[in-house]
């Protein structure tokens, strides 16, 4: 995976106290794909900014199946959201958590492989 370094990442044990849900309720968030998690050193993580006002960023999960058909799988995925991208001016999750959604999505269309 990329230099992510300047990420916030919560752990499931962080995404349960934050979102007020069961274990087993956060793992679902992940399986459907309304959040995205990476493994780093051993442990499923999700960065803070998919989180929004107490719940998974709603325009996440229809960005991710955008991604998903453009061909991107789950690291390339989460790399391309947190990393900055010049055709939008800021990372794709910061430009998504200021409402460019439309946006968001072409550009990720016209990157898919």
């Amino acid at each position: 995976m990329a230099d992510l370094s300047g990420v916030q990442w919560l752990t499931i044990p962080d995404l349960t106290e934050l979102l007020g849900l069961k274990v087993s309720q956060v793992r679902r968030l992940i399986e459907d794909r309304a959040l995205l998690a990476s493994r780093l050193d051993g442990v499923w993580r999700v960065p803070a900014d998919f989180i929004v006002d107490g719940e998974p960023m709603s325009e996440l999960k229809g960005t991710l199946v955008v991604l998903g058909d453009s061909g991107f799988n789950d690291e390339e995925a989460m790399t391309w959201l947190l990393s900055p991208e010049d055709s939008l001016g800021v990372s794709p999750i910061e430009a998504l958590r200021h409402g460019r959604k439309a946006e968001v999505r072409r550009v990720a269309q016209a990157l898919g492989f």
